[in-house]
């Protein structure tokens, strides 16, 4: 759907990227390289986003850091629209309400790092969740946004084990 909102490839690759999780950073290159683009074409939009002020940067070396503008007017809306379009709020709304004593729930893989994807991967930290249910919600879920979820369940005693420094996973729900 975003697509339709957003004609370059590239312009909704970089929105994806830096809006769906605020502590996305990468140099042009990276960007370049990761969604098979020229770095012109890439170097093109970063400006763009850049002298709007929904990105900003930092040199470091002779290198220029991108990230997303998080004190931007416009960032919250623009992640939420990419977070409902992802489908994103409807998976927490559902597991969250009605699955068990889950305590908290992460995106982790690409989503968590603002690559667009075809998976989406969840993991949940609680006990006694009804993975019956969990099933059904995902079959549903998954047919309303077209996308593959792949889930993980975690005891709280094992959460720092797998999470280790919080980098590769986005927090989207505590109890």
């Amino acid at each position: 759907m975003l697509d339709t909102l957003v004609t370059s490839k590239t312009r909704l690759k970089l929105i994806l990227k830096f809006f769906l999780n605020s502590t996305s950073s990468a140099y042009l290159k990276e960007l370049a390289k990761e969604f098979g683009e020229s770095s012109n074409a890439v170097r093109l939009e970063l400006n763009r986003f850049e002298k709007a002020g929904l990105l900003e940067s930092i040199i470091s070396g002779n290198k220029k850091l991108y990230r997303a503008n998080i004190v931007h007017p416009l960032y919250k809306d623009i992640h939420s629209i990419i977070s409902k379009t992802i489908g994103i709020d409807q998976i927490i709304d559902e597991v969250v309400s009605k699955i068990g004593d889950v305590e908290e729930a992460y995106i982790t893989g690409d989503f968590a790092v603002g690559k667009n994807g075809k998976t989406i991967d969840i993991l949940l930290i609680g006990n006694a969740i009804n993975k019956n249910f969990l099933h059904l919600l995902i079959d549903k879920t998954e047919s309303l946004i077209n996308r593959k979820i792949r889930y993980l369940i975690l005891s709280p005693s094992e959460t720092q084990a797998h999470l280790g420094d919080g980098m590769g996973a986005m927090l989207i729900w505590k109890k």
